[in-house]
Order: structure tokens, then C-alpha cells, then sequence
């Protein structure tokens, strides 16, 4: 499909953001009502609108997603708005490290569905995980900050670079291997990587002692603030990551077995607080303070505002699973050829019900 280039995400207003606006007003509504009403759970109705698609009720009223201390994944935390509506009674939001304990807590069967770097996802699916992709999250989230050493991703040859866990089931470093694959370089030869806790890494980037550091919201936020480093890489903004998901709605597999209405009433909970961080994102960042999620206010409307949340239903989910499955491969991380993965661990249909559903 045709995607949008950022600038016209970031210029302007699509046709269809244009319409949102001038039909619900959104400035004067509540949550729930910017993107519908929710659902009618006498009757099943996916929008409670007449017309609607009627979905049956979750098989489950327990759903289990993610909290960790990044805040890109601020969609799944606005589910919470409309996941009542949806029938579920017990949402627990369970407390992690980040996205590598996301990836392996979906596997395990221990979160049911998350938000979640998509290579991670096609790296879990290599290894046999039950694990299944559903739908694009949204664009970017990841910075590479260096030292005046680092001007270019080609120039980490020879540096060293702290990451969270040298190992591909880490996001970080999963991210920084594609980057170095993509501009001919070998991560395992050409590049020394050291693990580090976040403080630690932050300190010995700004010392000097090591040569670059990945970062997400609202550390990324944070590093800008303090001056420490410089953006060498957005993949807000620079090609050609600024044209692939980030995040990606992940979902346990045997739970999708069991529960596909529940799924797609979560999934569509993910995309209706999606729409609030695109639509909203002074709203969207005071929920996520409220609710605990960050304290900093001024660092999550910047996030809120810097981050294409609005993509979802534009870009297509199985462009960036090719990127990262192709990139991964050339690593030696995974095995499987992009089309093995896509075969093996996605499903779009319900994306595609929901892009019509949710369609203004």
C-alpha cells in the first residue's frame, strides 16, 4: 500500500483526522468519546452504533497486558478507557523490565496480548514461540544518542556501544544489529557491545566512556534535556525505520486460540487509544501521569506529540515484519526468511475488521 510520508503526518491533517475533528469535536469530549462509544454490551455491538459489526462477548473477562517504564506504548495503557466497555471486569497491567521480559511473558503465556517491538516478535517466532502479531502499534520510539565520536550509525565501527543485553531477545540490541546490517556491517565483529543497567549507561555515555546508547520515552526525553550525547538516529524521523512500526500488537497465541473475541475486543481497545494519543496527546499524557505510568508531564505530551500514533491504519504491518525479519537474518539473530515468519506468526484479519469498523 501507499504510505505517508512523515512530513505530512506531522504538517498536516489527513482527510480523515480532518473529519474526526469537525464531527465529534474532540476538544470537548471525554475519552471514550473522542473514538466512539464503546460497546453495547447487551448486544455484542463492536460501536453500539446501528449498523455495527456485532461481536460476541469475550470468552474471558481477564486480560493480562504490560507495564514497563517506557511510556511509547502509551495505547495500551489508554485501553484501559474502553476495556470495560468491551466486557472485560479483571484487566491487570503487570509490571516489567522492558521489552525483551515483554516478549518472553507473552511467550510464556503469562500476558495475553501487548504492545511490543515488532522485531522482538519475529524473533520469538523463529524460535517456535507461541506468539502472533495482530496489527501496527505506531512509527518510532527508538534514538541512538553518541558521543562527537559518532556521527553516523557507520561510524560505531571499532566503538563501543551499551545496550541492555547483547543478545537478540534483547530490543535494543536487536534494533542496533538490524541499523548495522542494513549499512553493511556485522554486529558481532564490527562493533563492541557492552550491557548496562540505564543509570549506569546514561553516566558512562555522558563520561565519555562509552561511545553510543539506545534510548526510548522517556529516558530519550531525558538525555535531550541533560545535553548528554547527540541523536545520531531517530527511527521517528529517519528512513528507514521512520517507514516501519515500531511497536506492534503482540498476542499470545493459545490465548488468541481460545478467546478470539476477547482478542479482537482488546485489539480494538489498543487502536481506540491509539487514536487518543494521536488525537489528543495533551489528554493522553495527563492520563498516563495520573494513572502513574511517568511523572513527568512535559516529557509525555512530547512523546505523545513526537510519535506518529495516527499510522495504524496507514502503513502496513507486514512491511515492517520483511524489514526487520530480512535485517535480523543478515545478523545471523534468526533462521526463518521474512515470508516463513509472516506465515508462521501473523494474522491480520482482525486489523482489517477494525480498520472498516473504525473507519470515520
Amino acid at each position: 500500500m501507499e504510505r505517508h510520508g512523515l512530513r505530512e503526518i506531522h504538517q498536516g491533517l489527513s482527510r480523515r483526522d480532518l473529519l474526526r475533528l469537525a464531527g465529534v469535536g474532540v476538544s470537548g469530549l471525554g475519552l471514550a468519546a473522542i473514538v466512539g462509544c464503546g460497546s453495547d454490551d447487551s448486544k455484542g455491538s463492536a460501536t453500539g452504533t446501528p449498523g455495527a459489526v456485532v461481536d460476541p462477548p469475550p470468552e474471558t473477562t481477564r486480560l493480562r497486558m504490560a507495564r514497563t517504564p517506557s511510556i511509547c506504548p502509551a495505547p495500551q495503557y489508554l485501553a484501559e478507557e474502553f476495556l470495560g466497555a468491551e466486557g472485560f471486569t479483571d484487566v491487570q497491567y503487570i509490571k516489567l523490565a522492558g521489552g525483551g521480559a515483554v516478549s518472553k511473558s507473552l511467550a510464556a503465556g503469562e500476558l495475553d496480548i501487548s504492545l511490543n517491538f515488532g522485531a522482538l516478535g519475529a524473533v520469538r517466532i523463529d524460535a517456535g514461540d507461541p506468539v502472533t502479531l495482530l496489527a501496527g502499534g505506531h512509527v518510532g520510539c527508538w534514538e541512538l544518542f553518541g558521543t562527537d565520536r559518532v556521527q553516523a550509525v557507520r561510524d560505531l565501527r571499532g566503538k563501543t556501544v551499551a545496550v541492555s543485553e547483547a543478545t537478540g531477545t534483547a530490543p535494543d540490541y536487536g534494533f542496533l544489529a538490524s541499523a548495522l546490517t542494513f549499512v553493511g556491517m556485522d554486529p558481532t565483529k564490527d562493533v563492541n557491545f557492552e550491557a548496562h543497567k540505564t543509570d549506569e549507561a546514561i553516566q558512562l555515555l555522558a563520561d565519555g566512556k562509552v561511545d553510543a546508547y539506545l534510548a526510548f520515552p522517556p529516558v530519550s526525553n531525558d538525555l535531550r534535556a541533560r545535553k548528554i550525547g547527540h541523536v545520531v538516529l531517530s527511527s521517528v524521523t529517519d528512513r528507514p525505520y521512520s517507514q516501519y512500526f515500531c511497536c506492534m500488537v503482540t498476542v499470545n497465541s493459545d490465548f488468541f486460540a481460545k478467546h478470539p473475541a476477547a482478542t479482537k475486543r482488546a485489539l480494538r481497545a489498543i487502536l481506540k487509544g491509539a487514536d487518543v494519543c494521536a488525537h489528543e496527546p495533551e489528554r493522553a499524557a495527563r492520563f498516563i501521569v495520573d494513572k502513574g505510568y511517568t511523572d513527568n508531564y512535559d516529557y509525555a505530551l512530547d512523546t505523545m506529540k513526537m510519535i506518529p500514533y495516527n499510522v495504524w491504519r496507514e502503513f502496513d504491518p507486514e512491511d515492517t515484519l520483511r524489514f526487520y525479519a530480512l535485517r535480523l537474518k543478515e545478523a545471523r539473530i534468526i533462521k526463518s526468511t521474512p515470508d516463513e515468519i509472516i506465515r508462521r506468526g501473523t494474522d491480520w484479519r482482525l486489523l482489517n475488521e477494525l480498520k472498516r469498523e473504525l473507519a470515520v
